[in-house]
């Protein structure tokens, strides 16, 4: 039996629209080890321990991080009895990712004119 675990998200969780929810995004998404556990999120839900074991980081560690993406509504958390499984909660986090590391590469390539 699958259960969703809900998270009770307060109004300082609750950032709104417009560009104060961009910036909620970005803070989020603002650390290495987050938009690594989301890219290993591509292939769909794994359980915390796969996620220590492909990225290599310890499981306070990712269990940290998986808390913030949470948090940040861009991961959703199943529970299958004694196991917690993590997923994308919306598939449009891994358009964003692939634009910004297009982003990313194009504008480092480039020369510096400073």
């Amino acid at each position: 039996m699958e259960n969703r675990v809900r998270v009770n998200f307060s109004e300082e969780n609750n950032p709104g629209t417009g560009l104060d929810a961009v910036a909620f995004l970005a803070r989020a998404l603002a650390d290495e080890n987050r938009l690594r556990i989301l890219s290993a999120l591509r292939g769909g839900r794994k359980p915390v321990s796969l996620i220590v074991e492909e990225l290599g980081i310890s499981q306070p560690l990712v269990s940290h991080h998986l808390k913030e993406l949470r948090r940040a509504r861009l991961v959703a958390v199943e529970r299958q009895g004694p196991f917690v499984y993590y997923s994308l909660a919306d598939q449009r986090i891994l358009q964003a990712m692939d634009l910004l590391l297009g982003l990313a590469a194009d504008l480092l390539s480039q020369k510096s004119s400073y």
